[in-house]
């Protein structure tokens, strides 16, 4: 991989911005795959009002540089960037930026799905939602983890 950024901030972020920066000067990249992850207003058949996202500062950070090695070496990807926002968000907020380039299609598209299905169980983050029933922790989903297993038994 020619080219990575991970970021963990408050601040918003400009998608447009993160493209421009993932493919400037690397013109034998042919395509860029995306996910950007956004809070929903419900969850659990409750509203929520905000989320709150938490993280230990510097653990977080490597366990996201390390997600983005294990899929440079498992994908042919020229670049790649994870942002995730922590703090207080509320919906429609975008709360996570995951991208990946390639000189073909699959292969992005194989590690910008890799790159989300590691950070939503390996990644040290943990959101609380308010709701109208009060602030409840959220749990981790067993789809999160049978989405990574995928990728363990095609190693």
């Amino acid at each position: 991989m020619k080219r990575s950024k991970v970021m963990v901030q408050e601040n918003d972020f400009d998608v447009a911005e993160e493209i421009r920066w993932l493919r400037q000067g690397l013109p034998e990249i042919g395509a860029v795959a995306t996910f950007i992850g956004t809070v929903r207003d419900i969850n659990d058949n409750s509203t929520v009002r905000a989320m709150t996202l938490e993280h230990y500062p510097g653990m977080t950070e490597k366990a996201l540089e390390n997600i983005l090695k294990v899929a440079d070496e498992r994908f042919e990807i020229t670049s790649a960037t994870i942002i995730h926002r922590v703090g207080p968000l509320y919906p429609e907020d975008q709360i996570v930026f995951a991208a990946a380039t390639s000189e073909h299609r699959q292969q992005a598209f194989l590690a910008c799905e890799f790159i989300m299905d590691y950070l939503k169980t390996e990644a040290p983050f943990w959101k609380k939602e308010d709701t109208p029933e009060g602030a409840r922790w959220v749990s981790a989903r067993d789809s999160d983890d049978t989405a990574k297993e995928r990728w363990e038994q095609t190693q």
